[in-house]
Parts: structure tokens; sequence; C-alpha cells
């Protein structure tokens, strides 16, 4: 019986593709949910552990950090969802909602996240990191917004992207510094480095899956002209 390599390396890619996927999502769905626990155990654990007494009795620092763990949650939580291509084709309304939902979330925590970025542990360096996150995140959010009231689906799909990619830091954050902190075997310069390394390479791949899109369509806009002459 002969073996149908190209049969059988299209269903291995598609097999990848939705593993990804599902890892993608759970990523996100954890993560997201991630900020319960300082409202479940004593929240002076993990990150509040390197901050001073003084600093977690500010009154705007507390709103600050708290709006932007929830609202962040929130978007992390849903925001996976508006990538899912069936929800926007047979379920246009819902995808409308849960983007309004998003963008709502994302712009407020991103604001908050660049005023306690001023607060970060490590200084100047991890400052500048966070508060370039929360610029840049805040910027794809409205932009991806503006786009779409203005009807650009297409500039609004390569900025929800973008704005995703930044959202997503909290979850890459998460991954990199237990290992930085092992490689370091410190805190602080292992925060420093994660400050830019938990969303800069968020953005590259961004980058390249816009890059994909863009090539796709290109593709197909050329292919249909000649399919409609035939």
């Amino acid at each position: 019986m002969a073996i149908n390599y190209l049969d059988l390396h299209l269903k291995t890619d598609v097999l990848v593709k939705k593993s990804l996927w599902v890892l993608f999502a759970l990523l996100a769905i954890s993560v997201g949910l991630y900020p319960a626990i300082y409202f479940l155990i004593d929240r002076e654990f993990g990150l509040l552990n390197s901050k001073d007494d003084q600093l977690l009795r500010n009154v705007f620092w507390n709103a600050g950090f708290y709006t932007h763990i929830i609202l962040g949650g929130i978007a992390l939580l849903v925001g996976w969802s508006q990538f899912i291509a069936r929800l926007r084709t047979t379920r246009l309304s819902l995808h409308r909602t849960i983007g309004k939902i998003y963008v709502v979330a994302a712009l407020l925590s991103a604001l908050a996240g660049i005023y306690i970025g001023f607060f970060a542990t490590g200084g100047l360096i991890t400052s500048a990191g966070f508060i370039s996150l929360g610029c840049i995140w805040f910027t794809t959010t409205f932009l991806a917004y503006t786009s779409i009231k203005k009807g650009d689906t297409t500039r609004h799909e390569i900025m929800m992207i973008f704005s995703y990619a930044a959202c997503f830091a909290a979850v890459t954050l998460r991954i990199w510094l237990p290992l930085l902190i092992m490689v370091f075997q410190d805190f602080t310069p292992a925060y420093r480095i994660v400050a830019w390394l938990c969303w800069v390479p968020n953005l590259l791949v961004a980058f390249f899956i816009v890059r994909r899109i863009q090539r796709s369509k290109h593709v197909s806009a050329i292919d249909t002209p000649s399919l409609e002459m035939k």
C-alpha cells in the first residue's frame, strides 16, 4: 500500500496548527484568570514581594495596579477569541461585543500599566520597558478601533494582531521570568531583561504573521482574475 506523503504532511501540519492554537488559548485563559489570586490569598507574593511597604500603601499606585491586572486579565481572556474566523463570519454581533469589551479593557489597562511602570522594580531600564509596552498596547488598540470605525477592516486586523501580541506579554513574562531568575540567581537583573523580552519577540512574531497574511491576500488577488477569465 503506497503512502501518500503529501496527504500525511498536510494532516500533520493541520494537527500542529490546532495544537498550537489550543496551547495559545489555554495560556491566555489561565494567565487571564491569574489576577483572581490576589483576591483569594495574601496579596504580598510574586512581583509584589519586590515592592516596599510605602508603595504598597499608596492609594494611587494600588488603583493603577488593580486596574492594570484586572482589566488586563479580561482583555487577555476575551481577546484570543477574536481571531476565530468562524466567530467573525457567523457571529458578527458577538465578535463586535467581545471586541468592544477588549478595547475598553485594553485601553484602560494600558494606561494604568504606563502609570505603574514608573514605579517598576529595577529602575530606569525596567520602567522604560514596561512604559514602552503600555504605549504600544494603547496605540495599536486605539488604531484598531478607529480603523474599524472607518470601515478599514484590513488595517483593523493588522492593528489587532499587534495589540494582542502586546497583551500576550502577560503570558510570555510569566514564561521568561522564572527561567531568567534561574540563570541570574537574582530577581532584579532578570526583571530588567524581562521588561523587554516579554513583548519585543511577541511583536516580531506579529510582524511575520501580518506579512504572511498580506502575502496570502496578494496571491489570492492575483489568482482571482485568472480564474474568472477561465
